[in-house]
């Protein structure tokens, strides 16, 4: 009897054993099946590594890539270029990683019926970008590297995003791995880098001094085109005489800014600076952007380069244009995204949802940090460069020094543009960074020019 008692539970514990590994399974493969299948290498998804599941179109509907049949990207070579990095190209050696991020609703995979959209519906992802805009965008940047994007501030949908260098999938040059002219294209500048703002940074500082030390902004500050600090010195291209807060931002002017970050102290700047989430990653449609940097070091001088953009600052350009967005909303921030919309034949796999940040500044400082940047344009830039738009932006002129044979040298500065229209119908902020360039008021105008014109064009049908 003992011994029929015995094997009786020795049996209940292995059914007790069994039933829970079945169930661990079960909820494993409701849970994580769709993540199986749709792993890098899976044949179900990819071909030579490629992903071969669908169609991908532009915001207007215009075929991009159709991977139904094996990799087959548009026929017109330009666009083609413009979107290697969003799209990937046929080797590998660039990824796509917002269409990664859904090749589930691609596939419209549940875990009881499995992968059903081959045998029902061909699958169609619908992007954000207008081919146009991005075409625009890419001939604007032509002839240096650096990155150009446009967003909708009140949807998050990106319209454009271009990197240079890029090159065209069905034509991959042969020089692609030996530098010069295509120096680092396998990354994506607007995801990928991060850049020494220069003074796009002064934004930034601006802001910070509205929010802690507003009355600093009654102060005058004068400037005799050099500022010296502890052996040191900041200087400006100009004398600009005495001068208001504002009128220091709209002449750009470091000796003033230098001035005003000894009053408004290092702890303090850097504290805004993570409150507006500068050196904070962004992340979208499976993406996570570069992040950037902030240091206002042990002394005032540093202190002064750190406030103009300068010293230790990096910023991302994903980043940098999500804060532009911020200000333009009011100081309350959306995410961007690039993925809109994903099909299987007359059912809705994916539908994007704007994605409102957290708030990072008081209103009345985005009023009136606008006000501070739209005038800059109406008395600096002239808003002729910009018809029928009313934008708001700071250039930057970022310089940049490289270490060659152990010693410092100095480069081309980078050329620097951001900012966002104030306007509702026109609801645009933008960021434009262009390695080695010159000054951002004279290469980077007239990129903006072209590219916000597009867009204007783009929302008005």
């Amino acid at each position: 009897m003992n011994r029929i008692a015995s094997r009786t539970r020795i049996v209940l514990v292995f059914i007790l054993v069994l039933s829970l590994g079945l169930g661990f399974f079960v909820g494993e493969f409701l849970t994580q099946s769709g993540d199986w299948i749709s792993r890098p290498g899976s044949p179900h998804v990819y071909e030579a590594g490629q992903l071969n599941i669908g169609v991908v179109l532009d915001a207007d509907g215009k075929i991009l890539m159709d991977t139904r049949e094996g990799k087959a990207y548009s026929t017109d070579t330009a666009l083609n270029k413009a979107m290697i990095h969003w799209l990937g190209d046929r080797q590998g050696n660039i990824y796509a990683p917002a269409l990664g991020n859904y090749v589930k609703e691609m596939l419209g995979y549940d875990p009881i019926s499995g992968i059903y959209s081959y045998s029902e519906a061909d699958s169609v992802a619908r992007l954000t970008i207008s081919a146009q805009v991005q075409k625009t965008a890419q001939e604007a940047l032509s002839g240096y590297n650096g990155t150009v994007a446009v967003y909708n501030y009140r949807t998050g949908e990106i319209l454009c995003a271009i990197t240079t260098p890029n090159y065209d999938p069905d034509n991959v040059p042969e020089n692609i791995r030996d530098g010069g002219v295509y120096d680092a294209p396998f990354w994506n500048r607007f995801t990928q880098a991060a850049y020494i703002p220069g003074s796009i940074y002064k934004t930034v500082t601006m802001a910070a001094v509205m929010e802690a030390r507003p009355d600093l902004l009654e102060q005058t500050y004068t400037c005799t085109g050099r500022y010296d600090i502890e052996g040191d010195y900041l200087a400006c291209e100009t004398a600009h005489g005495t001068q208001t807060a504002k009128e220091a931002f709209r002449n750009s002017c470091n000796c003033a800014f230098a001035q005003i970050a000894q009053q408004l102290g290092g702890e303090t700047l850097s504290r805004y600076v993570k409150k507006f989430g500068i050196h904070t990653a962004v992340e979208f449609d499976g993406i996570t952007t570069a992040k950037g940097n902030y240091d206002a070091g042990d002394a005032d001088i540093y202190l002064a380069r750190s406030a103009i953009g300068q010293h230790l600052d990096q910023v991302n350009p994903c980043v940098f244009l999500t804060y532009m967005g911020a200000v333009a909303r009011g100081g309350e921030g959306i995410t961007p995204h690039l993925v809109e919309h994903i099909s299987l034949g007359d059912e809705t796999a994916y539908k994007a949802q704007p994605e409102v940040r957290e708030r990072i500044m008081s209103r009345q400082t985005a009023q009136l940090l606008t006000e501070y940047m739209r005038a800059t344009v109406t008395e600096k830039y002239g808003d002729w460069n910009f018809p029928g738009l009313n934008v708001c932006a700071k250039t930057g002129t970022a310089e940049v020094v490289t270490t060659q044979d152990g010693q410092e040298a100095a480069v081309k500065p980078n050329a620097m543009f951001a900012g966002f229209c104030q306007d509702d119908k026109y609801p645009l902020a933008f960021i434009i960074c262009v390695e080695d360039a010159g000054y951002g008021s004279a290469v980077c105008i007239p990129i903006a020019s072209r590219v916000l014109g597009a867009c204007k064009s783009y929302l008005d049908g």
